[in-house]
């Protein structure tokens, strides 16, 4: 029988090259240390674990089968970019996207929450059992069906939510479900801060436009975002704050300039 043909090793260096990171950008941005990784890349791990193949295909979106079986150098470019930007598989769900819960004692799935010192190793544990075990965990009432994270937010892109604020927010399995301008938290391949913005899908692009003003829209590819959580909710320790002298005045100044339009309408 002949042995099959693995190409793990050589398409790691690919898929890297492709994004254009250094090994040891590549190492830290899976949590690996540099040696280890280099070991992957270089043929030196023959035999890989299976936990490290899931989380590289979850990071490059490829299936696991493609990343070990596949010699990738021989696809086109055409081909590679078609699967680095998604394409209707990837966005509907159709391929496989990891998503690693935890249950309880009860065999229900626990809401884990993603504290502010662990934000920065979300993205490179977001597929790592270990990593999503060791966060904390807990449980709400009146939650609707779906797999559910509680996320910390900072900055003033979404005021008048203010910042330090705890968002939870439901699993995104079919981006297509997403309406325009849905509250939502992403997750992408080269932040490492979570992204909190109102998403609207415009064909393999996703438009995000803040809550406050003063910040400009822009547009990622989804080949670059890792996982979407869409709002529920969200708990803060600060009052709302009451409305300024400035707000007022604005108010009232709109108000009367709605009157004299409807008054000139009559004349």
């Amino acid at each position: 029988m002949t042995d099959a043909k693995v190409f793990f090793h050589s398409n790691l260096k690919l898929l890297r090259t492709r994004r254009k990171f250094s090994q040891g950008q590549q190492a830290e941005l899976l949590g690996y240390t540099r040696a280890k990784y280099t070991a992957m890349e270089n043929g030196k791990t023959e035999n890989p674990p299976l936990v490290d193949l899931i989380k590289i295909a979850a990071f490059f979106k490829f299936s696991v089968d493609d990343l070990v079986k596949s010699d990738l150098t021989r696809w086109s470019d055409f081909e590679l970019r078609k699967l680095e930007t998604g394409g209707l598989e990837y966005i509907s769900g159709k391929k496989l996207r990891l998503l690693t819960i935890t249950v309880n004692a009860e065999n229900k799935e626990n809401l884990e929450y993603i504290p502010v010192k662990a934000k920065a190793g979300y993205l490179a544990g977001h597929a790592d059992p270990d990593f999503i075990a060791a966060l904390p965990k807990f449980t709400l009432p009146n939650l609707p069906g779906g797999t559910f994270r509680m996320f910390p937010i900072s900055g003033d892109s979404m005021l008048p939510l203010p910042s330090g604020s705890e968002v939870i927010c439901r699993f995104v399995e079919d981006w297509r479900e997403i309406k325009p301008q849905t509250p939502c938290i992403l997750i992408l391949n080269d932040a490492q801060d979570f992204v909190f913005k109102f998403v609207t899908m415009e064909e393999h692009l996703f438009l995000l436009e803040s809550l406050n003003p003063e910040f400009k829209p822009y547009t990622v590819e989804v080949a670059d975002v890792l996982e979407i959580w869409q709002f529920h909710s969200y708990q803060s320790r600060q009052m709302p704050q009451p409305k300024s002298e400035i707000s007022q005045v604005k108010s009232a100044v709109e108000e009367i300039l709605t009157d004299l339009k409807y008054l000139k309408s009559k004349i």
